[in-house]
């Protein structure tokens, strides 16, 4: 396993690539590194921030997430779709190009919704703000039809009108087509195609189902379409809200099955309907115990900490990432020394 730190643009510089390698990390991965452009990313802005990160010894080990501007078309299956999927067939190549394997993505119309109380609040420990999740206050009315994806509006949609609902049935049409699409230039030049939970698992949302709000979901995905290149981002605070969901027993299957491309450790203080996103040492799963399965399973990609309390720091992100990757790097190495490897 290598450790690693992700990085969204606002906080993708070269102080931050320095302290991530200060911290001991061996790889970094960039969040929706550029804007929209011309439609798709290009392999010199890939090899610029590749060539970025190993300047301080760093691999660029993936790129998480296209432009929610290169995807609209193709998760709503609008007049534009095979355009769209054209450019992505183009990203992904241009990737593989830049010697980059992971590309993460969601294929969501509404994607992170539900969380409240992000900021404010003190009810982490010692009265830091966390992340809280309640089912019961999820927002149901329709989406805009100008919002995709989180909560960013794309100014070439109508302003007028909303998001059709799509069922369960159609989603996976949609899905599938996409899948059956691109996977074959991603297994061409060595990417893959890591698909994220959706988070919150909850299976509709807003109208729309969500197919990867479970474990059957999960294995449903990596079955739609027989690929070495078809995989997982797994995240793992959100897997471990799922309803029902025997973490460890998740995480041993889909490592055990070479399916996960890249992980987000990250802990929670329980599963759906009601949960809070926590400090990585003060949830319900054991991140220790967690840890050892990956490496037992013969996991070897990256591993990064996700989302982080806002603690009383000047910068709270820089903060909570160190305190997250002093705790992930001793739990590493306890488990190296345990099973007798080097690192």
């Amino acid at each position: 396993m290598k450790l690693g730190l992700g990085m969204h643009p606002e906080n993708w510089s070269d102080a931050h690539l320095k302290m991530a390698r200060q911290f001991g990390c061996e790889s970094v991965i960039a969040w929706v590194p550029f804007g929209p452009g011309d439609g798709w990313w290009h392999r010199e802005q890939f090899l610029a921030l590749k060539r970025q990160a190993e300047s301080y010894g760093l691999e660029l080990a993936g790129i998480e997430n296209f432009h929610w501007e290169h995807m609209d078309h193709i998760v709503l299956a609008e007049e534009g779709r095979d355009e769209q999927i054209e450019n992505v067939r183009k990203t992904l190549r241009a990737l593989g190009e830049a010697g980059i394997g992971c590309m993460g993505y969601s294929f969501s119309v509404c994607g992170v919704q539900g969380y409240f109380a992000e900021v404010g609040n003190a009810d982490g420990r010692g009265l830091s703000s966390v992340k809280q999740f309640d089912e019961a206050r999820v927002d149901h009315s329709a989406v805009p039809n100008r919002h995709f994806w989180f909560k960013d509006e794309i100014a070439r949609r109508c302003v007028e009108g909303f998001i059709p609902p799509v069922d369960e049935d159609e989603f996976w049409k949609r899905y599938r087509y996409f899948l059956e699409a691109v996977l074959p230039v991603a297994e061409e030049f060595g990417v893959k195609l890591c698909a994220h939970p959706d988070d919150p698992p909850v299976p509709v949302l807003r109208g729309m189902y969500r197919p990867l709000t479970s474990i059957e979901g999960m294995r449903k995905l990596l079955k739609l379409v027989d690929s070495p290149a078809n995989s997982l981002e797994f995240c793992q605070g959100t897997v471990s809200t799922m309803r029902g969901v025997d973490i460890y027993a998740a995480i041993e299957e889909f490592a055990t099955a070479g399916k996960i491309g890249y992980v987000h450790f990250r802990n929670t203080s329980g599963t759906l309907p009601r949960y809070n996103e926590v400090f990585i040492d003060d949830g319900y799963v054991d991140m220790a115990r967690a840890m050892t399965i990956y490496s037992r399973c013969g996991f070897e990609g990256t591993i990064i900490p996700d989302h982080t309390p806002r603690v009383s720091a000047e910068n709270f992100w820089e903060t909570g990432m160190a305190f997250a990757l002093g705790y992930m790097r001793g739990i590493m190495q306890a488990t190296r020394k345990r099973e007798g490897k080097q690192g």
